[in-house]
């Protein structure tokens, strides 16, 4: 999917749409494709970090919509998950495979596993199939617990991700889906409220608001 995102959305642009909805890598590649068209985010990661913002109060680009503080969100589910596996020396991080955000959230995520004498381990996955793969790789490094990440490759394959945790006696913490689907614990946003509010952006571009003037939530 995230290979055909450049000719979907050459696709959609050719029709001069007024406003492009999208959100995690779709942000990204949308932002890749157009630069003149507005664009509103249902959810991203560091959006200023990467630089498609130069700030949440004023964005001054086409880009605006919602976001979430993703690596500290990530940190806190590390904390928390040590509380409650208090023998763990090693997590697993559940990271996208070429993510953007990849370095802000494992740097941020490094200061709470120092504090917490806990070394992390990231396990970096392209694609639903790999997911047994890099479990027992995982497992041959001693890790006591798993971090999952927000995205929807993840999302969509919690019960598989969940299943698998349990097989390897691993502890889990991610986005509500997890333990929804038989992980452990959930620490996150609810994306449903998020992609509602996304319209209330939609609406006011459509109005003649400019994207850059409107601050990011």
């Amino acid at each position: 999917m995230r290979t055909g995102l450049p000719g979907l959305l050459t696709e959609l642009i050719g029709p001069n749409v007024d406003v492009i909805l999208t959100y995690a890598s779709g942000v990204y590649a949308a932002h890749r494709a157009t630069t003149t068209i507005p664009i509103v985010m249902a959810s991203s990661g560091d959006v200023v970090a990467t630089g498609l913002a130069a700030s949440l109060a004023h964005p001054g680009g086409n880009v605006t919509g919602l976001t979430f503080f993703l690596p500290e969100l990530m940190a806190k589910r590390l904390a928390l998950l040590k509380e409650a596996v208090p023998s763990m020396t090693q997590a697993g991080v559940l990271l996208l495979r070429g993510m953007q955000s990849k370095g802000n959230v494992l740097e941020t995520m490094e200061a709470t596993a120092k504090a917490m004498k806990v070394e992390l381990q990231p396990i970096e996955v392209g694609e639903p199939g790999e997911f047994e793969s890099d479990f027992l790789a995982s497992a041959d490094k001693q890790i006591g617990g798993l971090v999952m990440l927000d995205h929807a490759l993840f999302t969509a394959n919690a019960s598989a991700i969940a299943a698998l945790a349990a097989k390897h006696r691993l502890p889990s913490i991610g986005p509500l889906e997890l333990p929804a689907s038989g992980g452990l614990m959930a620490y996150g946003v609810n994306f449903n409220d998020i992609f509602r509010r996304a319209a209330a952006f939609v609406d006011k571009i459509l109005k003649g608001a400019k994207p850059g003037d409107i601050p990011i939530e």
